[in-house]
């Protein structure tokens, strides 16, 4: 049952009766994806001004790194939304049962 209560009615919701964290998991999964990026182009240019040697492991290893923080981000908005769901699901019963 899904709510008909807007974004911003949500976000200023003072009893916290609803979510706003699964509207926006996306969004910020765009954002980390994107810093992550820019981090590893970083210090990948960091590495390569500090000589061939750096560079070229700067080079194999910015890859691997910004995969495996891309993974690691993933699945930490994923549990925080298994968290949030689970939340909803559980009030949804609650309420349920005391009707």
């Amino acid at each position: 049952m899904a709510s008909r209560r807007g974004f911003f009615a949500k976000l200023f919701d003072l009893s916290f009766s609803e979510f706003i964290a699964v509207q926006i998991a996306g969004v910020l999964y765009g954002i980390g994806i994107v810093l992550i990026g820019l981090i590893c182009i970083v210090l990948t240019f960091g590495g390569l001004s500090q000589g061939i040697g750096p560079g070229l492991g700067a080079l194999i290893a910015m890859p691997i790194i910004f995969l495996l923080y891309v993974i690691f981000f993933r699945i930490a908005l994923e549990s925080f939304i298994a968290t949030i769901r689970t939340a909803e699901n559980t009030s949804r019963i609650a309420g349920s049962i005391n009707r």
